[in-house]
């Protein structure tokens, strides 16, 4: 199958635009400012440069809630330019940015930092700047959704830190190039701690070691391209459990886990979950994606993050979602493990360019968790799990986002995600196939790249062979979902005439549905804008049913 997916992207690359954009979203929520045009496009200070390198070094200042540090950016240089853009936060301080020993020039605007080069760096060259900074990085006040800093205790009182920064960026704690689209090829991550704490990073763990001036200092090192809000760090006193997950080629995973000593015995009980969900994501996506950094838990003083490689848990060690029933059909499965563990996959491995295609990452990920309960409980158990999700679905704005400004889509991509990936499944209707395409998505033709809305569109409507552009735009970026309208009108006896249509946005849609007429099987029936009709024989009109199990759709009987 390996093969056959690298063929497949080959032809793909050629079709895809990597410049397109979704216009039409543009004024959905709010006037941007130049400050956002900064934060979430890719002008020409960023383009002209590629990171293939960070190395981030950093003292935590726990006391003052302080960051004093350095990152030396590595980078192939795109085009010819004289300036490049890097980011950090406008209450960070920048003590210097120098290249070979040479100080170097600057400007800010807003969060951005204009960097003068000295000469001219011109295409196909390597260059490397260095940037020395100190400062206060923002509190998260709810983390993880606000983003920043969570400075906290334990319940033995020890300082407990942790760091999340999706959306608002990793340049609110450390200088970098603050957009998605442009991971560095791997990454190393020094922290200096008070002696009596352990900092868990990203990736492999190097060195821990003790200095003579009462602090402590671990590197860190990620072996893989790693989007910047997935850096991470987690302060504590940690207690370490290993073990080791064996893949189906008998290759073993490092798993690491990093848990608050007083939450051992918990801990050792509610892990015992790992090993059956990569077994279920290995199957159907394919063996962990960056298995040479090893998967890690690290208990965290919130809820959790999908950070690669170090994931963060505060579930509390409880089924559900923080206790409750998450699932909404009696499931006690943990969810924060099975979801964060989902993003290794999606949004870590297989990742958007611009935050606008957040729902590539959430919804993905969301679908999952689906895939998680086909595997353990069965199908039928699946599509209960699927199907109670879509009273949480606002259908309110697209879960598309704005390009180019920082701007994630609505909140419904989590779920309705979920749905809209299901109503694929059945309206490509071999089983077989699709598991083959989800596969061969993550484990090959995305694994570790950054895409677009129109790569994951054009990737499903040549591998099914169907057009699928129409059913993607209506249902990621419009806020409504498509309305089967019918009317039922008995004729005689048993013998009456259906007519029916799609209620949607997309001018030119259509879309398959599947009906039963009061036996066990269902029939698939191509469905446009146009009212169409067809004779049918029921012994009731109740006999006639739309199966809006298998797709996420509204049915309105006239």
């Amino acid at each position: 199958m390996k093969n056959y997916c690298y063929l497949f992207f080959s032809l793909l690359s050629i079709l895809i635009n990597l410049n397109a954009e979704a216009q039409s979203l543009l004024d959905q929520k709010k006037n941007y400012t130049r400050a956002d045009s900064l934060r979430g496009s890719l002008n020409e200070y960023r383009s002209c440069y590629d990171v293939t390198f960070y190395e981030l070094n950093i003292i935590i200042d726990t006391s003052e809630r302080t960051v004093t540090g350095s990152n030396k950016i590595t980078f192939n240089v795109e085009q010819d330019f004289n300036t490049m853009q890097v980011d950090l936060f406008e209450n960070m301080s920048i003590i210097q940015i120098a290249m070979a020993g040479k100080e170097l020039k600057y400007r800010r605007e807003f969060n951005a930092v204009f960097v003068e080069m000295p000469d001219k760096m011109e295409a196909g060259t390597v260059g490397e700047i260095e940037v020395h900074y100190h400062g206060k990085p923002i509190i998260a006040k709810r983390a993880p959704w606000d983003g920043g800093f969570s400075w906290s205790n334990d319940r033995e009182g020890n300082q407990w830190i942790a760091v999340s920064c999706e959306g608002v960026g990793a340049s609110l704690w450390w200088p970098c190039k603050d957009y998605l689209g442009d991971e560095p090829d791997s990454m190393s991550i020094a922290c200096t701690t008070p002696a009596n704490l352990k900092c868990i990073s990203n990736g492999t763990l190097l060195f821990d070691r003790r200095n003579d001036n009462g602090t402590r200092t671990a590197r860190w090192f990620v072996h893989y391209p790693i989007n910047n809000y997935n850096v991470t760090l987690n302060i504590g006193n940690y207690k370490h459990i290993h073990d080791e997950y064996e893949a189906m080629d008998g290759e073993l995973l490092s798993l690491d886990y990093y848990v608050m000593p007083y939450n051992e015995a918990a801990a050792r009980k509610q892990l015992t979950q790992v090993k059956p969900i990569l077994r279920c994501y290995e199957k159907y996506l394919g063996k962990y994606p960056f298995w040479n950094d090893g998967y890690a838990l690290v208990e965290t003083p919130y809820l959790g993050m999908e950070h690669q490689g170090a994931i963060a848990y505060g579930n509390m060690y409880k089924a559900g979602y923080a206790g409750m029933d998450f699932s909404r059909i009696g499931l006690d499965f943990d969810y924060i493990i099975i979801h964060e563990t989902g993003h290794e996959w999606w949004g870590n491995s297989v990742s958007c360019r611009d935050i606008a295609d957040m729902w590539i990452h959430e919804g993905f990920c969301t679908y999952s968790e689906a895939i998680y309960v086909e595997c353990m409980y069965g199908y039928e158990t699946a599509l209960r799990y699927i199907n109670a999700k879509k009273p949480t679905v606002d259908n309110k704005s697209p879960v598309v986002g704005i390009y180019g400004v920082n701007e994630e889509g609505d909140g419904d991509m989590y779920n309705k995600g979920m749905l809209f990936l299901n109503t694929l499944r059945y309206i490509i209707n071999d089983d077989p196939e699709w598991w083959s395409m989800i596969k061969c998505m993550s484990d090959t033709t995305f694994k570790r790249r950054n895409v677009t809305y129109e790569d994951v569109e054009r990737y499903f409507s040549l591998k099914s062979k169907k057009n699928l552009s129409l059913i993607f735009e209506q249902y990621l970026k419009n806020a409504a979902i498509p309305v089967f309208q019918y009317e039922l009108r008995k004729i005689k006896g048993k013998e009456y005439e259906l007519r029916y249509r799609w209620q949607a946005d997309v001018d030119g849609f259509e879309m398959p549905v599947f009906i039963s007429t009061g036996t066990n099987s269902s029939n698939q029936i191509n469905v446009t804008q146009d009212w169409q009709s067809m004779p049918l024989t029921l012994k009731k009109p109740t006999d006639f049913i739309v199966n809006d199990r298998l797709s996420y759709i509204k049915v309105s009987a006239l």
